[in-house]
């Protein structure tokens, strides 16, 4: 626990309330400083940042969720916890939406208030330390940056990082929108050609009757629109690394010229009668089984060897979805930056926490594309689930799910279960808190988990 998540600020408009929970948390170890007003509590926040704001809903002159707002306007970031007397559902998700950190309603044990602080200061201090790995001082560090807490990246990573040192020739695979390219990237700027141009194509993108030409260029006179010469992609990348994204796609019978240039080191223009030497390292990338390929015959096995020396797949988002807050923080602020926004937009607890219950199929590019049509479309500075709604088809509608349900044959048992899976899984697993949303006291929710 650091230094700045041990301080805790508490408001509550009842002196006793204050005194009591300062002295029950003071035990637990935490610096608690206490608030009966809320412009005290605005002016302390002004003067340092808390780890947790723990505060009353009902305050006079300002209710909780107003203060929250006031508190946000000053710190972005701040995280807080509210407590009120009056708890029901609405208010819950309005908090939730507002965003709110968690929820408790008196009177409560004061062990669900530790476990509360606890939950808050560790998502805090998770995402404070999320690793980030791999930023070059090139000319574009996001292309090269790793964003990840995640155990199967950090493993991609340190396989990377080998892979760096050495001049074989790599696979990436993995799903599409992983983030195979910026693996490539990162491979290059941590290599020995660091200082050699990275040149990337996607072999989808280039015409079949070009391949040839664009890949090892052309001599003067090859064919009739040949009127100079034109170096290609792998003299281009000469003492660098050339990227071949979408490999599968590559013409077969391209293929054999290929496996010839890794094989040998030298390369030919179409039309010439010379073959030049060159220093090039080769990282090679595809969504697609390039096995399977090879047993139908559409993929040569020879340059399916060649190219898988170094295997490296990428996880998909569904892998390390403890990576979704940091992500959606570095991806609202590049996005942001990109569309020429003065100020970062903010995003709601409740996005968030769908945000980390959805499967992501399309993975960080689609988590990326989502952020920015939401953002494009939203009215307010703060990103609200009904944003998402209208910017793209992600949350499936009432009767969708029902009549999909009914297809299927549900019952009315495996509808709760799968219900009550979804609502934990939003939550990240609060129990309390998921009980509540669900109406149920949590003898019954245990009972049904069981």
């Amino acid at each position: 626990m650091t230094e700045e998540n041990a301080r805790l600020l508490v408001i509550d408009d009842d002196p006793g309330v204050v005194d009591y929970l300062l002295e029950m948390l003071r035990q637990q170890g935490y610096s608690v400083t206490g608030c009966t007003q809320t412009e005290q509590a605005l002016e302390a926040i002004e003067k340092e940042p808390f780890g947790l704001v723990v505060s009353d809903v009902v305050m006079p002159g300002m209710r909780g969720l107003e203060l929250m707002a006031a508190i946000h306007r000053k710190r972005p970031e701040q995280l807080v916890l509210l407590i009120t007397a009056f708890g029901s559902i609405d208010l819950a998700i309005q908090s939730m939406r507002a965003g709110a950190c968690d929820f408790l309603t008196k009177p409560f044990r004061i062990e669900e208030l530790y476990a509360a602080v606890t939950r808050a200061l560790e998502d805090r201090q998770m995402r404070r330390t999320a690793v980030k790995i791999g930023e070059s001082g090139g000319k574009n560090p996001d292309e090269s940056t790793f964003i990840t807490r995640s155990p199967c990246m950090l493993q991609l990573i340190n396989l990377a990082t080998r892979a760096a040192g050495v001049n074989s020739t790599v696979l990436l695979t993995g799903e599409s929108g992983t983030g195979k390219s910026a693996v490539a990237r990162w491979i290059h700027d941590n290599s020995p050609n660091r200082s050699g141009p990275f040149i990337a194509v996607n072999c989808a993108a280039l015409p079949h009757s070009l391949v040839e030409s664009e890949l090892f260029g052309v001599r003067k006179g090859a064919f009739t629109d040949a009127s100079k010469d034109r170096p290609g992609l792998f003299v281009q990348a000469d003492s660098g690394t050339l990227f071949l994204d979408e490999i599968a796609e590559l013409p077969l019978e391209i293929q054999p010229k290929l496996l010839q240039a890794l094989e040998t080191g030298k390369i030919r223009a179409l039309g010439d009668t010379r073959e030049i030497r060159l220093n090039v390292r080769l990282i090679a990338a595809t969504h697609q089984p390039l096995a399977q390929r090879v047993n139908d015959k559409t993929f040569r096995a020879d340059l399916y060897h060649r190219l898988n020396v170094i295997n490296l797949e990428v996880p998909s988002l569904r892998e390390r979805k403890e990576d979704i807050d940091e992500l959606v923080n570095v991806l609202l602020h590049r996005i942001c930056r990109r569309l020429g926004k003065q100020e970062s937009v903010n995003i709601s607890m409740e996005v968030l926490r769908w945000f980390r219950a959805y499967h992501w199929p399309g993975n960080v590019r689609e988590l990326a594309n989502t952020l920015e049509r939401a953002i494009v479309l939203a009215e307010h500075d703060t990103l609200l689930l009904e944003d998402l709604a209208q910017a793209s088809k992600l949350p499936p509608s009432e009767r969708d799910f029902l009549e999909s349900a009914m297809q299927q044959g549900w019952t009315l048992a495996n509808l709760e279960r799968a219900y009550i899976r979804h609502v934990l899984e939003a939550t990240g697993g609060n129990k309390i808190q998921a009980a509540r949303i669900l109406g149920l006291d949590r003898s019954t929710l245990y009972r049904k988990l069981g």
